[in-house]
């Protein structure tokens, strides 16, 4: 596994937000974890990338502990998130950005990212902050990949965007993972999610509830009545 976690739990205050939650992710893979605002999908991810406090029996990221990992230490061992929000330097330009991304590992290619992002590239020269909503999820993205990723956090990568410009970002997110990159999406939009990725995990309160292959929980009773909007089977 490239990715192993067994009993996180995250706590804010007296609120236990994450419940002992297990999950693993194998290299190549792009697995979706859904469900409700405040289910503890962001607080996850940030535990994984040690953002946040957490208690684990284990997180283990390509066969070592994450344990005593610190914050600036993940990127340099492939392990990067695009956090809810984007967080982009938005006093810098777009190509500004995009060699920030590369100056954790060294390297990196903007001209692959502006093949991946054609928009990217016309705006090299504005200021990120005057991006769209969309193109900066876009620079975002381009920014992290630019670290050249093993495995690839996204949190809630289409939330605030219109319709087509939440297509493009998931078609972007198939093919990062068919290049290789194991990722790991956070989504509210469960039927998008579930239609990219090859596995899922649905996250309640805290807990995971469901997990399974996709076309399987797409095809849940549970899963179409809670998140994707269809009546339960008679």
């Amino acid at each position: 596994m490239l990715l192993e976690i067994k009993g996180l739990e995250v706590h804010y205050g007296g609120i236990r937000a994450v419940k002992g939650i297990d999950l693993e992710i194998a290299e190549g893979e792009l697995i979706c974890l859904i469900g409700a605002n405040g289910a503890g999908k962001t607080s996850t991810l940030k535990a994984i990338c040690r953002l946040i406090p957490s208690s684990s029996q284990k997180i283990i990221y390509r066969e070592k502990s994450l344990a005593s990992a610190r914050v600036h230490e993940l990127p340099q061992r492939g392990l990067v998130m695009v956090p809810e929000g984007r967080g982009i330097f938005a006093q810098l330009t777009v190509q500004e950005n995009l060699a920030m991304g590369a100056y954790v590992r060294g390297g990196g290619d903007p001209e692959a990212q502006y093949a991946t992002f054609p928009r990217l590239k016309e705006r090299r020269h504005q200021i990120a902050g005057t991006l769209s909503g969309g193109e900066q999820q876009m620079l975002a993205m381009a920014r992290a990949l630019m670290s050249e990723p093993k495995l690839l956090l996204l949190d809630e990568p289409s939330m605030g965007l219109a319709p087509l410009m939440v297509a493009k970002i998931f078609e972007v997110v198939r093919d990062i993972a068919a290049r290789g990159v194991t990722v790991l999406l956070v989504e509210q939009n469960a039927r998008l999610a579930l239609e990219a990725a090859s596995r899922g995990y649905v996250m309640e309160s805290g807990s995971i509830t469901l997990s399974g292959r996709s076309k399987e929980l797409l095809s849940d009773d549970r899963v179409k009545e809670a998140y994707l909007g269809e009546a339960r089977s008679a």
